[in-house]
Parts: C-alpha cells; structure tokens; sequence
C-alpha cells in the first residue's frame, strides 16, 4: 500500500520560495516515477514536474528556471524547491506515484496521489 503525505506550503509574497516535500510510504520507492500537480479553484489539474525512476526530470513551461523537482531515495521523499513564486502558482500542490513509466505530466497516468498542500503567493 503506497501513502503520499505532502508538506512544506504556505504563503508567502510574489518573489518568494517555498520547498515542498512529499514522503512515500510503501516499498521499492525507487522504482516509482513521481509528480508534483497543482490544482487552482475553477481549474483542472495540471502538472508542474516529474522525476522518473532513473532521475529524468521534466517540468512545464510555466515553471522551467524557477522550480526544481528532486527526489532521495534513501529517504523516500520527493522535493519541489519553488522559486521567484507567481500569484498565477497560488493552488493546491499534489504529489503523485506510479510504478514504470507514466506520461510525466498527465495526471490520468498516475496511480497514487497525496492529500494536497495549499500554496498562496499574494502580490
């Protein structure tokens, strides 16, 4: 049984940073392709970055040079450091799991998902 708990959101002012994490709870972490989404109200998920099993990262246009995905398996957690933070990035963050290789940001190809932790940036 795999369980995601995320954490690490808050608020904070445009320009600011925030670090998310996400702790995975179940075996061979390290076979598991993992995704940060976001959800903001009225919108549909969207996704922000993945990390396949072999460190291939790929992330949306809307963030590429200012968030960063990683992982450490030996801690099984998946990181989002958010940087020069956008009131367009204000919604819900959620990490995602799946065992082999899903399309990286398509959320319909993840098995797994966390709860969500809320991001607002104000202006």
């Amino acid at each position: 049984q795999v369980q995601l708990v995320e954490s690490g959101g808050g608020s904070v002012q445009s320009g600011g940073s925030l670090r998310l994490s996400c702790i995975f709870s179940g075996n061979y972490y390290n076979l598991y392709s993992m995704g940060w989404f976001r959800q903001a109200p009225g919108k549909i998920r969207e996704g922000v970055a993945a990390i396949d099993r072999d460190g291939t990262t790929t992330d949306a246009d809307s963030v590429k040079g200012r968030f960063t995905i990683s992982r450490d398996n030996g801690k099984k957690t998946l990181y989002l450091q958010m940087n020069t933070l956008e009131p367009e990035d204000t919604a819900i963050y959620y990490c995602a799991a799946n065992l082999g290789r899903p399309v990286p940001l398509r959320p319909s190809t993840y098995g797994y998902w966390g709860q969500g932790t809320q991001v607002t940036v104000s202006s």
